[in-house]
């Protein structure tokens, strides 16, 4: 029983250092208003780059397959936020240079942004991705 509790303990480890945890702006767990197995799927990497409206995203859109999952890298300077506009899923804030958890988005044409900073925009298996609010007051 004791080497359960150990492997616990270091799972619980090995995930908080492999989503950034620690301090207070750790990423949170992804959420989800949908179901469904995700084991043995391959997953789609989409890197932040910077508040940039439609250029804050690489690749944008991306494209993703039936059964894939999407991960969001963090390749700015300040923490961000990614959601799908119908807030049915969530990233939590990812740390600069962090790693969201995978997200089951599916093949869905979908659009998301920075819950942060609206002005950064993307989209899902899409053709065109939605444009960016207007900026009213800080838009950094």
């Amino acid at each position: 029983m004791r080497n359960i509790g150990v492997a616990f303990l270091f799972a619980g480890a090995a995930f908080l250092s492999a989503c950034g945890g620690g301090g207070s702006s750790a990423p949170t767990s992804p959420t989800s208003n949908g179901g469904g197995s995700t084991s043995g799927a391959t997953t789609v990497t989409v890197t932040i780059r910077g508040v940039n409206g439609k250029l804050s995203f690489s690749p944008n859109p991306a494209e993703v397959g039936a059964g894939q999952l999407v991960v969001f890298k963090n390749g700015d300077a300040v923490t961000h936020h990614v959601m799908l506009d119908d807030g049915s899923l969530t990233t939590g804030d990812i740390a600069p240079g962090a790693t969201s958890a995978a997200l089951p988005v599916g093949s869905a044409n979908a659009s998301y942004h920075c819950s942060i900073h609206p002005s950064m925009v993307g989209s899902f298996n899409a053709a065109d991705t939605p444009e960016p609010p207007p900026c009213t007051g800080y838009c950094g």
